[in-house]
């Protein structure tokens, strides 16, 4: 069975990358990423996908009137490369409801918190300040609403007492790195399925799409 062509979006250090990278490189992998775009010249994760071998390209919004003309400069670009799927890893920005659609039930995303709470940012502090025992983190597709859409999986991690927003958010962080490759896998596999806005997962889900406590 061919791999699923992966593009995977970025604007920073590219940690959610490397996992996705980590896991792509044994070729058993259902999926194989060709193309890491980044927003930000000189982000890390560039480097990270080069030094994997896997091509790279950069798109500055800051080039652009606007954030259509962008998005269809990034879907050119995903597209000659031969992207079938999209996985946005730390990509800060919004894209538009054309964007969207385009790669309607062909993009995932990655959020720092169990959706539906908290969407947003400051996800870590807001879940210290509501006294949540449990925070993680979400695998969902892309709705053009922010921070919705379908959920593939979730992973939760406990608060501890005297957790800080940095302590707490590199505990999430861990679970990240076990939870979106694990997500790619599904979906590339077929294991996971989307029609509209029904998703169907295994019977009996990974450990990994339940909870997590590195």
């Amino acid at each position: 069975m061919a791999r699923l062509k992966v593009g995977v979006l970025i604007s920073g250090r590219g940690s959610n990358l490397q996992a996705l990278l980590d896991a792509a490189s044994d070729s058993a992998f259902p999926a194989e990423i060709v193309l890491v775009l980044s927003n930000v010249p000189g982000a890390a994760g560039l480097e990270r996908a080069q030094n994997a071998g896997v091509p790279t390209a950069t798109i500055n919004h800051r080039d652009f009137q606007g954030r259509q003309s962008f998005d269809r400069a990034v879907t050119t670009a995903l597209e000659a490369a031969g992207v079938e799927f999209v996985c946005l890893a730390g990509f800060m920005r919004l894209v538009t409801q054309e964007f969207v659609e385009h790669w309607h039930n062909r993009m995932i995303n990655i959020h720092p918190a169990l959706l539906p709470l908290f969407p947003g940012l400051d996800t870590h502090q807001r879940a210290l300040d509501e006294g949540c025992k449990l925070h993680g983190c979400t695998v969902h597709f892309v709705r053009h609403e922010m921070d919705s859409g379908p959920i593939v999986g979730q992973a939760a991690v406990p608060v501890l007492p005297g957790d800080s927003e940095n302590s707490l958010a590199q505990r999430v962080l861990l679970a990240e790195h076990r939870l979106y490759p694990e997500c790619l896998r599904l979906i590339a596999s077929g294991a996971a399925t989307i029609t509209g806005d029904i998703l169907t997962l295994p019977a009996t889900p990974p450990e990994t799409l339940l909870i997590s406590n590195p």
